[in-house]
């Protein structure tokens, strides 16, 4: 496997990329409850590729997995019970976790995780942190097996209707 960063001539495809990961939760169980071409999108992936944090998993030429990795909580953290009282920029977070359906159960998910967790640990970020919607069991599962605490569900300030709490996990070191 190969874990770079997105460069700006593949933002059209890793678009497609989460559009079809969520035309196809859409038709199975939609855990995330992504929307589909609203999040995660195409412009979401170009938001993220021009500040270095959207980034890509190969198995050869075939991207196989798509996530955002920095240190931008995208709401309200410090509403969290986490366990560590750290300010906004010391801890790094995980989000838009997607990977291609008919590679998920192959051990992908831990595999980006214990990337994100080294790179945080390298640029000297104290935590790594995610937030799920509740009920997403898969997610769940996967962060609660590499080593993450649930510490809540919390109203994070986002102005989603359809989410209107988030569940926090964290790993320290």
């Amino acid at each position: 496997m190969l874990i770079r960063k997105c460069r700006e001539d593949e933002i059209i495809s890793v678009g497609a990329f989460y559009d079809d990961v969520v035309l196809w939760l859409d038709n199975h169980v939609n855990y995330p409850k992504w929307l589909y071409k609203t999040y995660p999108s195409e412009s979401f992936v170009r938001d993220m590729t021009a500040t270095q944090a959207q980034y890509l998993c190969f198995d050869g030429p075939k991207l196989v997995a798509a996530f955002v990795l920095n240190d931008d909580p995208q709401g309200d953290y410090q509403k969290g019970a986490w366990s560590r009282a750290l300010p906004d920029g010391a801890y790094m977070v995980l989000h838009a976790l997607a990977i291609a359906p008919e590679r998920q159960g192959e051990g992908l998910g831990s595999e980006i995780v214990r990337f994100c967790v080294e790179r945080a640990k390298s640029l000297d970020y104290q935590a790594l942190r995610v937030d799920i919607v509740p009920g997403n069991w898969p997610a769940k599962k996967l962060y609660e097996k590499n080593g993450f605490d649930y510490v809540g569900d919390f109203d994070l300030g986002r102005g989603y209707e359809h989410i209107p709490v988030f569940s926090l996990f964290e790993l320290n070191w």
